[in-house]
C-alpha cells in the first residue's frame, strides 16, 4: 500500500467520530489532498493541483457513485448503451438524420479525411460514425466537469483505481497547457472532446493533425478524428486475445436467419469463415452477396434483441469497435451509421416489441442463472451476448419460447424453481 493510501486509511479513522455530512465532505477533501505525492511525481506542478482540486465538491448523482458491487446502478441515465432497448437505441430516423449530416461534414473535412485515411487505413465513414455518436458532430455540450467527475468517481466509484489514474492524467493535460479547465468538459466517465476519449486515451492516442503544436481533440475537428483514428488501428486486445483493425473490411453484415436458426449459437465461440455460416443458410440482407475474396473472412453472430431482432455476422473490426465502447449496441450503432452515410438501405428485419425486463430483474436472472452453472459474463444487470445464450439454454430446458432474450416468462420461470 502507497504512504498516501496508509495516510488516507489513518485519517478517515480519526474522523469517524463526525457527523455524517462533515465526515463525508472532510474525508473527500482529504482524498484530494493524498493525491499530491503522484501527481508531483509525474511533473504536476503545486499550481496546477491547487488550481484543480482545492475546493472542488463531490457529485453524488453520477452513474456508479455510491453502488455496491452486485447491485443495480440507481443512477443509469447517463448510460443509454445499457438502459435502451436495441429498437429505441438503433432508431432508423436517427440513423438517417445523422448519415444526412455526416455526408455535409465529410464534404467540409474532406482533405483532413482523406489524409487520415491514407495514415491509418481507418474509414472516413467509421470517424464520422463515431464523432456522431459521441457528440453530434460536436453540437452536443457534454454536461460534467472532467475534473469533478473523475475525482467523484476515484473517491466513491465503482472503478476507484481506474478513475484515481485517469483524475492524475487530467492533471497532466492541464499542466501541459493542452486545454484548460473550462474546455475540459465530459461525460459521466470523463471522457471528453469530439470524439470523447479518457485522459489515458489522450495520452495514448492524442494528434496534433492540423499541425498547430496542440493534441486538441476539444475544439479542433481533424485532431479529434485523427485521435480516433489512431485508438482503432491495434493491435488491441479485446477478452484476452489481439485483433488488428483490418483496412477495407466491413465490421459486419446484417443476415437473414435461415429455417435451422439458433439463438444460442452467438457469440465469440462461435467464430466461423462467412463462408461457413453461408453453408448453414445464413445470407445477407435484400439478398446480396459476399465477394469471393471475403469467404474467408472470420466473423461471429450477434443477436442484439435475441431471435426478436435483425441478426448480423460481425467481424474484427467490430470487436475493435468494442474497445471505444464495450458495449456491442454501441459498436453496431457506429458500423451501422457508416453504412448508412456510404448509401446501405435501412435494416430489412425489424427490431421485435419484446417484452422488457427492468434491471433489477435481469440481475435477479443473471444470479440465477450463474447459480444453475451458466455462464452469463459479468453480473451486473447488463444483457450481453453471454446471458443471452445462457438465457436460450434454461429456455430450451424448460419448453419456454426460445428466445434469447429476458422477458417476463424467464422471470416468472425462474421465480417457480425452473432448472436444467
Amino acid at each position: 500500500m502507497s504512504w498516501s493510501k496508509v495516510m488516507l486509511a489513518l485519517a478517515l479513522a480519526l474522523m469517524s467520530l463526525a457527523s455524517p455530512p462533515a465526515r463525508a465532505d472532510a474525508e473527500y477533501d482529504l482524498f484530494l489532498a493524498t493525491l499530491w505525492p503522484e501527481a508531483e511525481a509525474m511533473g504536476i506542478s503545486r499550481k496546477t493541483f491547487d488550481g484543480a482540486l482545492v475546493g472542488l465538491t463531490l457529485d453524488r448523482k453520477l452513474p456508479e457513485i455510491g453502488v455496491e458491487p452486485g447491485e443495480p446502478d440507481k443512477n443509469t441515465k447517463g448510460q443509454p448503451e445499457f438502459v435502451k432497448p436495441p429498437s429505441t437505441y438503433m432508431r432508423e430516423s436517427q440513423l438517417r438524420d445523422l448519415a444526412k449530416t455526416g455526408a455535409a461534414e465529410a464534404r467540409r473535412w474532406k482533405a483532413d479525411l482523406d489524409g487520415i485515411e491514407r495514415k491509418y487505413g481507418v474509414s472516413r465513414h467509421i470517424l464520422l460514425a463515431i464523432w456522431a455518436r459521441e457528440t453530434a458532430y460536436g453540437t452536443y455540450e457534454l454536461p460534467h466537469n472532467a475534473i469533478r467527475v473523475l475525482a467523484s468517481q476515484a473517491f466513491l466509484g465503482l472503478r476507484r483505481d481506474f478513475f484515481r489514474n485517469e483524475l492524475l492524467w487530467a492533471l497532466k493535460i492541464l499542466e501541459g497547457g493542452h486545454a484548460s479547465i473550462g474546455e475540459m468538459r465530459s461525460s459521466w466517465a470523463g471522457a471528453m472532446g469530439h470524439t470523447q476519449l479518457m485522459p489515458t486515451n489522450w495520452r495514448d492516442f492524442a494528434e496534433d493533425f492540423d499541425g498547430d503544436g496542440r493534441r486538441n481533440i476539444w475544439s479542433s475537428v481533424p485532431d479529434a478524428l485523427a485521435s480516433a483514428a489512431k485508438s482503432l488501428i491495434g493491435p488491441k486486445e479485446v477478452e484476452g486475445k489481439p485483433y488488428q483493425w483490418l483496412k477495407g473490411r466491413s465490421w459486419g453484415y446484417e443476415v437473414r436467419k435461415p429455417a435451422s436458426f439458433d439463438c444460442t449459437m452467438e457469440g465469440l465461440e462461435g467464430w466461423r469463415p462467412l463462408s461457413a455460416w453461408v453453408g448453414m443458410g445464413y445470407e445477407r440482407a435484400y439478398g446480396r452477396k459476399l465477394s469471393p475474396e471475403l469467404l474467408a473472412d472470420e466473423a461471429y453472430l450477434l443477436l442484439p434483441q435475441g431471435a426478436h431482432g435483425p441478426a448480423f455476422l460481425v467481424t474484427h473490426n467490430f470487436l475493435i469497435l468494442k474497445t471505444y465502447n464495450f458495449a456491442d449496441i454501441y459498436a453496431l450503432f457506429v458500423g451501422t451509421l457508416a453504412d448508412r452515410m456510404a448509401g446501405t438501405k435501412p435494416f430489412e428485419a425489424a427490431w421485435g416489441a419484446a417484452p422488457p425486463v427492468s434491471e433489477r430483474d435481469a440481475l435477479e436472472l443473471q444470479n440465477y442463472l450463474v447459480g444453475l452453472g451458466l455462464t452469463v459474463g459479468k453480473v451486473d444487470g447488463k444483457v450481453g451476448w453471454r446471458t443471452r445464450v445462457a438465457l436460450g439454454v434454461f429456455e430450451k430446458a424448460n419448453g419456454l419460447a426460445v428466445d434469447c432474450y429476458p422477458t417476463p416468462d424467464d422471470v416468472v420461470a425462474m421465480r417457480a424453481g425452473k432448472g436444467l
